[in-house]
């Protein structure tokens, strides 16, 4: 995820909604996106609740760049406006309840100057392949890796499971996460005074259908 031919699409089009303004991103950790961004003359400030991402972040080439606060990115407050807030890569899921990604919504929103734009990445829940009774969806298998997701559908909450085994030690990891839909999260946004502007499949800007398996959303504060 961190090759040129993943960031660049991301870059292309937070650079273009950013337009000669600032970004800031929430959730930063390590700067995959900021750093690239903040390259392409776009000033980033970050926002990440993890002191050693934003340590990893600051060692890099940059990265003294992007200005980084410490604090949960649902309420955390960063001084100035924005033309561009920005969550990518599913970590809007990391806030596991309904009233935190309600929250998120209002904190870009108050962070964004008048046009500006809050841009989310995010999957869409796979429930077609659950079929009666089951709650697992597997994602990687391999004999080394395995992964998968467990769903509770009466919460809308998920997990996602990490095996592997590499030079001959077992690791194992759970990330709990809140599963959204794109109408929901649409209405998140118009709680928060955002409007639809964009939805598309990817970041080079294909059609979003029912058979989208992800969407970056694009939503516009009132000029």
């Amino acid at each position: 995820m961190c090759t040129p031919e993943a960031v660049n699409p991301v870059v292309d089009v937070l650079a273009g909604l950013a337009g000669g303004g600032r970004a800031l991103e929430l959730g930063v950790g390590t700067g995959r996106i900021a750093l690239p961004l903040a390259a392409r003359g776009v000033p980033v400030c970050g926002i990440d609740l993890s002191p050693a991402m934003a340590a990893r972040l600051r060692a890099k080439p940059g990265g003294e760049a992007v200005d980084v606060t410490i604090g949960d990115f649902a309420t955390t407050r960063v001084a100035g406006s924005f033309s561009v807030a920005y969550l990518v890569y599913n970590t809007i899921g990391n806030l596991t309840s309904q009233d935190a990604q309600v929250a998120c919504f209002r904190n870009a929103a108050a962070h964004l100057k008048p046009g500006g734009c809050f841009v989310i990445e995010v999957g869409v829940p796979q429930l077609r392949k659950l079929p009666p009774g089951q709650t697992v969806v597997p994602f990687a298998l391999s004999a080394t890796q395995w992964g998968f997701d467990l769903y509770d559908v009466s919460t809308q909450s998920m997990s996602s499971y990490h095996a592997r085994v590499a030079d001959g030690r077992g690791e194992f990891r759970a990330i709990p996460f809140r599963y959204v839909w794109p109408a929901e999260l649409d209405l998140m946004a118009r709680l928060a005074g955002l409007r639809l502007r964009s939805r598309w499949e990817n970041w080079a800007g294909e059609p979003f259908t029912h058979e989208s398996a992800q969407h970056v959303s694009v939503w516009e504060k009132a000029s």
